[in-house]
């Protein structure tokens, strides 16, 4: 996965950082030369750019990325014209930071993919899910330790659970397991209720959409990134 990252304050910079060290390729922008310079040397390529100028962001390789993130933070003009430019040059997938409700209102009038609220949830939090292009949850243990709750990779599909319980995945302890079980609510809608599994009993099996909880530290996130991407 190819990122832009637009906005490399401490917010964008700790995005950018961990995003490489899971082996992504990161692209960096800032209009501020003191931003970009405390950030070279730690993603693929970084400019000086004043993104809310339609020809400078021009000069960045928006035809050869996945995401677009927009983490500009405590300017909101010039968030909102950055994501707007970005919609004009038919990047197709945008993450907005938002820094409040108005914020928030309208970027989801641009429509962007994804809005992002860094005072609810941290940096680290979005790496995980960039990285295992699922949505989780997480709770942060320590400094170095989390409890999360994603989707299966699929590599790990007909596996027992029995063996990973054992073995572990990348180096993760499996604490749970789930899976979706469609019912009708009282508007008769179907909908996904997850079961609790029993992981212990020999003969489960993963299948498609498990969902598991795990506890490890970061660094056994980052090599279950890399064994799935």
């Amino acid at each position: 996965m190819k990122y832009l990252i637009i906005g490399l304050g401490i917010y964008g910079s700790n995005l950018a950082i961990d995003l490489t060290e899971m082996g992504a390729e990161v692209i960096g922008a800032d209009i501020r030369p003191s931003n970009v310079e405390a950030i070279k040397e730690y993603v693929s390529t970084v400019y000086i750019v004043d993104s809310t100028d339609e020809t400078a962001l021009g000069v960045l390789p928006l035809k050869n990325i996945d995401i677009a993130i927009v983490a500009i933070g405590e300017n909101f003009g010039a968030s909102i014209k950055t994501v707007a430019l970005l919609k004009k040059h038919e990047v197709k997938c945008i993450y907005a930071r938002a820094i409040d409700s108005l914020h928030q209102s309208i970027l989801e009038g641009l429509h962007v993919q994804r809005i992002l609220k860094p005072e609810q949830r941290a940096a680290t939090d979005l790496v995980s899910e960039l990285g295992l292009g699922t949505s989780i949850k997480s709770m942060k243990v320590d400094s170095e330790s989390y409890v999360m709750r994603f989707t299966v990779p699929q590599y790990l599909i007909g596996t027992p659970y029995s063996e990973l319980i054992e073995d572990g995945i990348c180096g993760l302890k499996l604490i749970a397991a789930s899976r979706p079980k469609q019912k009708t609510n009282i508007l008769g809608i179907s909908v996904d209720d997850p079961v609790p599994l029993d992981i212990s009993t020999q003969g489960t099996e993963v299948k498609e959409n498990d969902v598991i909880v795990c506890f490890g530290q970061k660094i056994n996130f980052h090599t279950l990134y890399k064994r799935i991407s």
